[in-house]
């Protein structure tokens, strides 16, 4: 029991610590993403830590195999550098036994993944599309910033600038800049404007009051020059990518009774991420043995590479079950591909070895002396 305990807080303290520095990494990507999304004025920025918190559990599910599986390799890599697995193997302490201690931080990681995945996740992901949702109905004047220059839906074709934003919508002087149809520039300033609503049709304005329209090309001398009492600018929604389909924000008893190939792909990619883990443990156990004379990371770039492998290709059946393609029968055909090469790195590992040493090497021999 003592054993099990240190070896499980070797495991644990790793992947605790590469989880952070993972979690840190692809939240800060993101945030980016969606920070430069509200200085487009697309987001309202009271609603980014909001987003980010309901994002969190998604990124967790794929982060916290990678960071068991990468906890492991630390872990028990150090172990091995150290010699101190030479003297739990003196003491009757097998690799066989070496797999069960490290079941024991992976079945807690497993389930965690598996209530990240069926439940916590999907509302994650659901209340993040309602949020989006929102945003989307935002028109470009709930956006505006008072003093500021803004271009809106990410575009260049239209430009906005007002010194005051009163309580009720209301604007003070305003400048538009747009692309017209015939690719003119046109330029509108007004003393004032407000947004109105355009009947049934839920269509948006901004009805600029006691102004001028401006269209020409800069530098020439044909311009045209209107002078107006009210002019009608129609508002488009913010067009904003989320990431989130459909199905990933819809709850696991949903799915389960669907028959739709999308659903039925997010069902058993749900059910496939504690199986992940599971079976990436079986894998880091074996890759995590080192020589000492090689160092603690010698086997970690390969190790990485081939759950690269595990992910790209789990991923790649779900998007041929989500085309029709193949059948969910797909996913777990995976897992028993990488669950196999487990057990023969667990069970067949110094055969693997003593094979690969008898391959013939070519030996080369200094000019002059024998080979």
């Amino acid at each position: 029991m003592i054993v099990f305990r240190y070896l499980a807080r070797e495991v644990l303290y790793s992947m605790v610590a590469v989880t952070g520095v993972l979690l840190l990494i692809l939240v800060s990507g993101r945030f980016i993403k969606y920070l430069s999304e509200a200085a487009s004025g697309d987001l309202s920025a009271d609603v980014l830590f909001e987003i980010m918190a309901y994002r969190i559990p998604g990124f967790l599910e794929l982060i916290l195999p990678l960071g068991l599986f990468l906890g492991i390799l630390l872990g028990y890599g150090r172990l091995y550098l150290e010699s101190e697995m030479v003297v739990l193997k003196a003491c009757g302490i097998s690799q066989k036994r070496l797999v069960g201690y490290a079941m024991g931080p992976a079945l807690l990681a497993a389930g965690i993944v598996g209530m990240l995945s069926l439940w916590i996740s999907p509302m994650g992901a659901d209340a993040t599309v309602k949020i989006f949702d929102e945003q989307k109905s935002r028109s470009q004047l709930d956006s505006l910033t008072v003093g500021r220059f803004q271009t809106h839906n990410g575009q260049q074709r239209r430009v906005s600038y007002t010194d005051k934003v009163g309580d009720d919508g209301s604007l003070g002087r305003v400048f538009l800049m747009e692309q017209a149809p015939n690719g003119l520039p046109v330029v509108v300033v007004a003393e004032s404007g407000e947004k109105s609503s355009g009947g049934e049709s839920g269509q948006q304005f901004l009805v600029l009051t006691n102004g001028v329209r401006y269209e020409g090309r800069p530098g020439e001398a044909a311009f045209t020059e209107t002078q107006f009492g009210e002019y009608g600018v129609r508002l488009k929604p913010p067009e904003i990518i989320s990431g989130i389909t459909k199905a990933s924000a819809k709850p696991t008893s949903e799915l389960m009774r669907s028959t739709n190939r999308v659903d039925q792909a997010q069902l058993h990619w749900r059910f496939s991420l504690p199986i992940l883990a599971l079976v990436v443990t079986l894998l880091a156990v074996p890759l995590s043995q080192v020589n000492p004379r090689q160092g603690r990371y010698a086997k970690m770039l390969p190790s990485i590479i081939l759950y690269l492998l595990y992910l790209m290709i789990l991923s790649t059946a779900r998007s041929q079950i989500e085309d029709g393609k193949v059948g969910v029968e797909a996913l777990y055909g995976v897992h028993l591909v990488f669950l196999t090469i487990a057990l023969n790195l667990l069970f067949l590992g110094r055969f693997w070895r003593n094979l690969f040493d008898r391959i013939p090497t070519p030996r080369f021999s200094r000019k002059g002396g024998e080979a």
